[in-house]
């Protein structure tokens, strides 16, 4: 932000309680996301919530460093195409990136989300210096420390 002052997203003050039971019921998808992919800071050291209210919407998942909006869509948002559109767009406005994977996608290819994340997020970190240093502001993008997982970007 300049100045190094952080910009706050709105959010209806109402819907604390209900991030938090969401938090507290997570669906088999955002359950095998967040143990998987983002706690604990697993992907490149950035920090992600989980369930956060932001505007009028609870968001799945949140990296405020990143912009970034993770959704995890259930079954029935094949047939909320439209309010997901205007969600995003509103979302958008704030100037915040959205990202959707379907549950099916999180419960059945855990690695291909993973992949196609590290994909979204070197798009959204801006490279300096130049490329022909190598380097980033960025952290490399890997799987902190977890077995079994290869290294994405090297």
């Amino acid at each position: 932000m300049p100045g190094g002052v952080e910009h706050f997203l709105p959010y209806n003050k109402n819907l604390t309680v209900l991030a938090r039971e969401n938090r507290k019921n997570p669906t088999q998808a955002e359950i095998r996301m967040w143990h998987e992919v983002l706690r604990m800071r697993q992907l490149a050291c950035y920090k992600f919530l989980r369930q956060k209210p932001i505007t009028n919407f609870i968001v799945d998942f949140y990296c405020s460093e990143l912009k970034l909006v993770i959704e995890i869509d259930g079954d029935d948002h094949a047939e909320k195409a439209g309010y997901d559109r205007k969600r995003s767009d509103v979302l958008n406005g704030y100037g915040l990136t959205v990202v959707r994977y379907a549950n099916n996608e999180v419960l059945e290819n855990i690695e291909g989300v993973y992949e196609d994340l590290v994909l979204q997020i070197q798009n959204l970190t801006p490279l300096s210096p130049p490329l022909s240093e190598g380097k980033t502001n960025a952290p490399p993008l890997t799987r902190g420390g977890r077995e079994g997982f290869a290294e994405i970007d090297k």
